[in-house]
């Protein structure tokens, strides 16, 4: 049972589209628990692009009022089936959370069984936040759908993004050759000491860039700023190679007049992925946990903020000041 305390908490609450001020963090009902769902004390979320879009009014499906985030972690405070034990850790995301029901940016959300993941960890509540959605991202794209082998070379195109980063390290441990991107020069550094072999400045165009260095292109395209760059980007990849569309840095979701006889060149293969359509199991989200609590992933958290400092928090993130995943403690 709930206790007769908890019937109010602390949430940021967004009522219209809008800027980063629309964020309102005020005290808000305590959801109830319905059958299949589980009563989440939230500890830690990572901030991610799509919140910003959908705090922007570019998720056209959103209702407001609604509490955003799409992942979080925490632990079970209340499930009435007794599956999950009180205290037990879990990690959660997509869904549907922060989109079709409130999500994370919260003390407590009520959440679906079918998206948590229980795990063990000795981290940091700021470590853990970090990476339920961009473990799982990263896992997808480069595994699932872009099925990278050693060997292979990888452009990462949005490398200091944290699925950028987390990516190239992934990519790196897999035994690839990995080439990221940048717009800002005075981050080419970071990029090397992430992995990166070769690092480039992106100004839109990187076909003659990437050719420069393998003159036959390369094996493989992880695509993070989007529809904007995916053209040329593909235009990176080698005969028979594989581009991989997933984040949308640009804020761009679409390709006017899209011709894909002369969109995609022979033979190179386009693909995407969506946490949202496509998972990873929750033992391999355990198995990601133990490699950084190893030491052999080191991940990339550009800024710790606390749930009262959520504006400044979605500012930041909007300005593109960090270079790797922002986390909110709550």
């Amino acid at each position: 049972m709930i206790s007769s305390e908890l019937k109010h908490m602390k949430a940021a609450v967004i009522y219209q589209r809008g800027g980063a001020e629309n964020l309102v963090l005020e005290e808000w009902a305590m959801p109830e628990i319905k059958a299949g769902w589980v009563l989440i004390k939230v500890k830690a979320f990572g901030l991610n692009r799509s919140e910003l879009m959908t705090r922007k009014g570019l998720s056209p499906h959103v209702k407001f009022p609604r509490v955003l985030g799409i992942e979080c972690v925490g632990e079970v405070e209340s499930d009435p089936s007794g599956e999950y034990k009180k205290g037990q850790k879990v990690a959660a995301l997509m869904g549907g959370m922060g989109r079709d029901f409130d999500g994370s940016y919260a003390e407590y959300s009520v959440l679906p069984k079918t998206i948590l993941h229980p795990f063990q960890s000795g981290l940091p509540w700021e470590t853990l936040g970090a990476i339920p959605e961009m473990f799982q991202t990263v896992h997808g794209s480069l595994f699932l759908a872009l099925n990278i082998q050693p060997g292979e070379t990888i452009l990462i195109r949005g490398g200091t993004s944290s699925i950028g980063m987390l990516a190239a390290q992934v990519a790196k441990n897999a035994g690839l050759t990995v080439i990221a991107t940048t717009r800002n020069p005075e981050k080419q550094r970071i990029l090397n000491v992430n992995g990166a072999a070769y690092v480039l400045i992106d100004d839109g165009v990187l076909e003659d860039k990437v050719k420069a260095i393998f003159p036959n292109g390369i094996d493989k395209v992880l695509e993070l700023v989007g529809a904007p760059t995916l053209k040329d980007s593909l235009r990176c990849i080698k005969p028979g190679g594989t581009g991989c569309m997933t984040g949308m840095l640009s804020e761009s979701w679409s390709i006017p007049d899209f011709a894909p006889m002369e969109f995609i060149p022979a033979t190179v293969r386009l693909t995407i992925y969506d946490s949202g359509q496509v998972g990873s199991s929750t033992q391999v989200l355990q198995d990601f946990i133990n490699s950084v609590e190893s030491g052999k992933v080191n991940l990339a958290v550009s800024k710790v903020f606390n749930l009262a400092g959520i504006v400044d928090a979605h500012r930041f993130m909007e300005q593109n000041q960090g270079a790797g995943k922002i986390v909110v403690l709550v």
